[in-house]
């Protein structure tokens, strides 16, 4: 074997004949099937030296064989493939012993990638005992964006490593540091969250690490601080950037040493504490004004998080907003639904408040609205826009797909309230939406170039150069059924 024998295990025959070749031209050899009995029949034989599997497969589920395999073979590593990305798709990987979980559509440079960690450092056993909360999701969206999130968290959910997570007020950066908390190792300890912008500044020791009788005025009996309370847990430190400058020396002392003195005690504490901080200031900004010290920045920026902006995963809205219309219905309201052309509003709507300011929207729509249908007007007038400006495309069905892309760019820009858009149109729309549109129709085909060349427009050799140009393979363009 050249670099090792790789076998896949997907019921979509297009998805196994990419990878086979894919895989080959990379020096591997490759077995494929498309159902689990042909996969545990040559893992059961001692074949393989990975296993790349799909999650819903005709005859088993794809995590249901993950155990069977780590049963007999604990270092064959398993790759899982799925659709279905949700947050607890990633952790279910990571909890059966997956070394890898890939959402669907994905990068085929980023599966080869994986495929050579694999083989270089095989996955080994996993704890698989993870009591899931599969009653409510943590964090809703399948966009690009959170699936890496999602894979980030189910990584990292088994360690105690230290996690900086950077994002803008109301994308949910308490939600992930609970995510990492309520399915990783610690989840049995408590998770306990500070917001420092929230405690006056001389306060804030007393707060973390509490104090000693007497140690200040008013301190008539011993105070218990955030790091006692989360022993064993999770310390959620929101707001990093707003801690004073002599609390921040007394917290790296405690990431240096693991342990801390009350205020006005003497005797160091050892403590077993997670730490998870957030901010959505500019850290680097605050050292350079001497406000931040670097030394902590650098302790805790062990595995950095950036949350996107609502404005970044539009296509995460229409789930969002379901999930907060079910969330309305099971605290006793009415159940609602929004006409389709309210999603389209609430897509190309700015969001300044992130997830917040949407969960608030549909909050407020779902209480005061007396239809069981809300319509785009009421989503209008509650996100206080003013009336459309003109819109050639208003009111028309997109004749041709540049028509389409034409309406696209159209709302776009009206949407963030420019009557004309920025300098430098040309190339921004050539970056925005050349990318995309070709992916979008080579997944219309399912990989087809052929036709996708006769969708665009395009000579077959002229899609294969901007194919080959921006760097974008035909794996993308293949779905799951």
């Amino acid at each position: 074997m050249p670099a090792g024998l790789v076998l896949v295990c997907d019921d979509d025959s297009a998805i196994r004949t990419v990878l086979n070749q894919a895989l080959g031209r990379a020096g591997y050899d490759v077995r494929t099937t498309g159902t689990a009995a042909g996969l545990w029949r040559w893992v059961s034989a001692g074949d393989g030296n990975l296993v790349i599997t799909d999650v819903v497969l005709p005859d088993e589920n794809g995590f249901d064989l993950i155990p069977r395999i780590k049963k007999i073979r604990p270092d064959l590593p398993v790759v899982v493939m799925s659709a279905q990305n949700t947050i607890l798709t990633a952790i279910t990987a990571t909890e059966r012993g997956a070394f890898d979980y890939l959402p669907k559509p994905f990068d085929l440079k980023e599966l080869t990638s994986v495929v050579q960690r694999a083989l270089a450092s095989p996955a080994g056993k996993r704890d698989t005992t993870t009591e899931r909360r599969e009653d409510r999701l943590p964090l809703i969206g399948r966009s690009p964006a959170m699936q890496e999130i999602y894979r980030v968290i189910a990584r990292l959910t088994q360690t105690d490593l230290t996690v900086m997570i950077m994002g803008e007020s109301g994308t949910g950066k308490e939600l992930v540091a609970r995510a990492l908390h309520d399915y990783g190792k610690r989840r049995h300890g408590a998770f306990v969250a500070v917001n420092m912008a929230a405690i006056p500044k001389e306060l804030v020791e007393s707060e973390l690490f509490g104090h000693e009788r007497g140690a200040f005025t008013g301190a008539t009996n011993r105070g218990v601080g955030r790091f006692e309370q989360a022993e064993g847990g999770t310390l959620f430190l929101d707001e990093i950037g707003d801690m004073p400058i002599e609390a921040q020396t007394r917290l790296l002392r405690v990431l240096q040493q693991g342990e801390y003195t009350t205020v006005g005690g003497r005797t160091p504490i050892k403590t077993d504490v997670r730490i998870v901080a957030a901010t959505n200031r500019d850290l680097r900004q605050l050292i350079q004004q001497g406000l931040f010290r670097e030394d902590l920045y650098y302790r805790l920026n062990v595995v950095p998080m950036r949350l996107p902006p609502l404005r970044e995963r539009a296509e995460d809205v229409p789930d969002l907003v379901r999930h907060f219309l079910r969330k309305a219905e099971d605290e006793g309201l009415p159940s609602k639904r929004l006409e389709p052309e309210a999603f389209d509003m609430l897509k190309y709507y700015r969001w300044p408040g992130n997830v917040r300011e949407l969960e608030n929207v549909i909050r407020r729509l779902a209480v005061l609205h007396s239809g069981d249908v809300i319509p785009a007007a009421a989503i209008s007038i509650e996100l206080k826009e003013p009336a459309r400006l003109a819109d050639p495309t208003e009111g028309e069905e997109p004749t041709s797909l540049g028509a389409a892309v034409e309406q696209h760019l159209t709302k776009y820009f009206l949407a963030q309230g420019e009557k004309l858009p920025p300098p430098g149109l040309y190339d921004r729309i050539l970056q925005e939406i050349e990318r995309p549109l070709l992916s979008i129709c080579l997944a219309a085909t399912r990989g087809n170039q052929i036709r996708a060349a006769h969708l665009l427009g395009l000579n077959r050799n002229t899609l294969r150069k901007k194919i080959r140009d921006l760097g974008l393979e035909v794996i993308r363009s293949l779905r799951a059924d």
